[in-house]
C-alpha cells in the first residue's frame, strides 16, 4: 500500500462511518465527487487545502485523514515515505 491507498482507505472509512455518500462528501467540502472518488481509489494525491476540506465536512480532525503515513528520515539510505 501506498501513501495515496492509505490516505484513500481512511478517507473511505470515515466517510462511511459518517453516512455520507460520495457525492454528499464532494458536496460539504467543495470537491466534485469524482475527485472523492479517485481520492479513495488511491488514484489521486490530495493537497492540503484538500485534506482541510474534506476534515471540516467530515468533522474529523485532518491528522485523522493522513494516520498511518509518516516521513523516514534519510541515514545511511535515502529518506522515504512509510505506511502502515
Amino acid at each position: 500500500m501506498n501513501a495515496a491507498e492509505r490516505f484513500g482507505a481512511n478517507l473511505s472509512h470515515f466517510r462511511t462511518k459518517s453516512g455520507l455518500t460520495q457525492e454528499e462528501l464532494g458536496h460539504l467540502s467543495s470537491i466534485h465527487r469524482t475527485q472523492i472518488g479517485m481520492l479513495e481509489s488511491g488514484q489521486r494525491q490530495p493537497r492540503l487545502e484538500t485534506i482541510v476540506k474534506i476534515a471540516g465536512a467530515l468533522g474529523v480532525d485532518p491528522c485523522e485523514l493522513i494516520k498511518g503515513i509518516r516521513w523516514v528520515p534519510p541515514s545511511t539510505k535515502p529518506g522515504e515515505i512509510e505506511v502502515s
